[in-house]
């Protein structure tokens, strides 16, 4: 198979950025050639390597962003245990609409990703489900229960990328000292869950007017915060690579960014939800505002924003957490934490870009490059590397409908939002595996 994506601007950050035809031979990237400012070519539109093959398709990219494909370094596909809210299929089908040509599944499944036989398991769902590829991320210890460390040999060779206890935090001091050692054996980052639980207590949304409002139970910005120390104090002792997940408070910000100016292996993410919302989507018990970590005030999503701008925080993920009408529409202190995010994440990041607190070409960064080289995966536009592209049409006007998603869940406070901008193709080793193109 053979295609040529014709006359999109090409951003790979760092590497390329102009008018160009890409050729795709099978899985791979066969040839690229800049596409002259007048449009004018000589000749074949790219420096065939084999001119006696023909092409098979042509995607004109005409107007039209192409980009390495995007990561989302932070999602639950809720496969094994939980498939009424989400199985990997549908997850993957959601991902590459969204524009993800890959995205990382946190542990907190049922039976938990804490073995080889597990990670094996969603490998297997998701090369039948043959969409966005997924790349599992695997608990730090037993079960997630923060009492012995998993084999993390076995599960690199599994295929684990990362390790985290996702859905709440290693509490244990020293075990989590020991991860860090034990992980940077095997070049595996650890994504660290920042809360205290003690401090998180009963709260239910962010500690503050709001809350005391809603008459609804809080919690501070220190339960993060707090553990967001201890962590990167740990990550100092052990000099190991340490990822800080869903960063959503102002103090957050500060001591990760006071960490990378010491030059410390620290690496942080957000979520659309942390800057552009804030607790004030609460009003009116709204369960699909209801997260963990919750949202916070405006001075923490402005803080987020200022991160996000001078790089202190370095991917946008969207902590995608499917529940169903049975955990969401009932009363907010019982519903369950989280919302949905693989089909908005893209449009809604693309805000960033209109309101010029990031360039599209660092957007792009932070939402494929960084994760790549985070979870050590190669994702690049160049000649030999794997075909996984997305194609961005950053005009497009449109609205959010939920009810549309691939996604079997619908929890999401951003249904009916309109917003600018979509991924309109999405190409996993060298197969286009979402189209929208218009």
């Amino acid at each position: 198979m053979r295609t040529l994506i014709k006359n999109g601007r090409v951003i790979d950050p760092g590497n390329l950025d102009g008018l160009m035809d890409i050729l795709i031979e099978d899985e791979k990237i066969a040839a690229i050639t800049a596409v002259p400012p007048d449009g004018s070519r000589q000749g074949a539109s790219v420096d065939e390597p084999d001119p006696s093959r023909p092409i098979d398709r042509i995607i004109d990219a005409s107007g039209k962003v192409v980009a390495p494909g995007l990561i989302d370094m932070h999602v639950h596909l809720r496969e094994p245990g939980f498939e009424y809210k989400e199985t990997i299929e549908s997850g993957c089908l959601a991902a590459a609409a969204g524009g993800f040509t890959a995205v990382c599944t946190m542990p907190n499944t049922h039976p938990v990703n804490d073995n080889s036989q597990v990670t094996r398991f969603i490998l297997r769902k998701a090369e039948m489900a043959a969409t966005a590829q997924v790349y599992p991320i695997a608990a730090v210890s037993i079960n997630r229960r923060g009492e012995s460390l998993c084999e993390f040999g076995d599960l690199k060779e599994a295929g684990a990328v990362a390790l985290s206890d996702d859905g709440g935090p290693v509490v244990n001091s020293e075990l989590l000292r020991r991860a860090l050692e034990y992980a940077k054996l095997f070049q595996l980052p650890i994504i660290s869950h920042c809360e205290d639980l003690y401090l998180s207590g009963s709260g239910v949304m962010n500690e503050g007017v709001v809350a005391t409002r809603l008459g609804l139970a809080g919690i501070p910005n220190a339960a993060e915060s707090i553990i967001t120390m201890r962590d990167i104090a740990l990550c100092e002792l052990t000099e190991s690579p340490l990822h800080i997940a869903h960063v959503s408070t102002a103090e957050s910000v500060r001591v990760i960014s006071e960490a990378k100016a010491r030059g410390l292996p620290v690496t942080a993410e957000t979520a659309p939800h942390y800057f552009l919302l804030t607790e004030e989507a609460v009003e009116a018990y709204n369960t699909n505002a209801k997260m963990n970590p919750p949202l916070r005030s405006a001075r923490d999503r402005d803080a987020i924003l200022e991160a996000l701008s001078d790089g202190t925080i370095d991917v946008i993920a969207t902590d995608h957490a499917p529940q169903t009408s049975i955990e969401k529409d009932t009363e907010f202190d019982m519903a369950e934490n989280g919302i949905i995010g693989l089909e908005t994440s893209l449009a809604l990041s693309l805000k960033l870009v209109e309101k010029g607190v990031l360039s599209l070409t660092a957007l792009i960064e932070k939402m494929s490059k960084n994760p790549g080289r985070i979870i050590h995966r190669e994702n690049c536009i160049r000649i030999g590397a794997i075909a996984n592209i997305t194609i961005i049409d950053t005009d497009q006007d449109h609205v959010i409908d939920a009810k549309r998603f691939k996604s079997l869940s619908r929890n999401t406070p951003f249904d009916r939002w309109h917003v600018k901008g979509k991924a309109v193709l999405t190409m996993v080793k060298g197969k286009v595996v979402f189209e929208d193109l218009q």
